[in-house]
């Protein structure tokens, strides 16, 4: 639902990759920490970051499934919506599929070892780490969540990527499209009331939906990606 809008400030990160940071990253951020309050500052600042940490690191394994392969990576833009790699060309469908899977991959292997980090510290025993042990264990559900939410197959997400990446080696381009547009428009429907849903149970809002519109117009084959 956030556009990246125009960049506030950029700098070299992991690998070479420019980031740049956009307006509309500020702005959300700005808004959870003013929602917060302030007895609730400093816990939803370290969240945040732990959130936009995991999502750059998240495209930063987009970019290296890219570099791996020889594809140059112009840049990464971590914005409100999320974050983005912006490669130099488009890959083949087999280069493709290391590059979508990268991203899943990173957050799964990030919830495998901060999960395993915080077991190691609550076990121990040790009174001192333990706040530091709960704030990884936090890490870990961030990392988990985002594992689950990038691999539900709709457009522009993971899962759908590599739903239809998944249904080329089986189906022509056309097929393929069709296909991962039916799969994609159920969710994109059934996504609106589960929205409602978590708002009501856990009073977490998602700021994303999958346009209805893109995976009805793939299912009729009238939309690549």
């Amino acid at each position: 639902m956030f556009q990246p809008g125009p960049t506030i400030f950029s700098f070299q990160g992991l690998f070479g990759v420019r980031v740049e940071i956009a307006q509309s990253l500020i702005l959300l951020a700005g808004l959870f920490l003013l929602l917060s309050g302030l007895s609730n500052f400093i816990w939803v600042g370290i969240t945040v970051s732990m959130l936009l940490a995991s999502i750059y690191l998240h495209e930063l394994g987009h970019a290296w499934g890219c570099q791996v392969q020889g594809i140059p990576v112009r840049r990464i833009v971590l914005f409100g919506g999320g974050g983005f790699c912006e490669h130099a060309r488009s890959g083949t469908r087999r280069e493709q599929e290391l590059i979508v899977a990268m991203g899943p991959i990173v957050n799964l292997a990030l919830w495998a070892l901060s999960s395993l980090g915080a077991w190691y510290i609550f076990s121990s025993g040790n009174m001192l780490l333990a706040t530091f042990g709960g704030y990884l264990w936090l890490f870990s559900r961030i990392n988990i969540a985002l594992f689950v939410f990038n691999m539900l197959p709709v457009q522009p997400l993971d899962g759908g990527k590599l739903l239809q990446l998944t249904l080329l080696r089986f189906a022509s381009q056309n097929t393929a499209m069709r296909v991962a547009g039916v799969i994609g428009l159920v969710f994109a429907v059934l996504w609106w009331p589960a929205l409602f849903y978590l708002w009501y149970t856990s009073g977490w809002l998602l700021l994303f939906a999958p346009s209805i519109k893109t995976h009805l117009d793939m299912a009729k084959g009238q939309q690549r990606f």
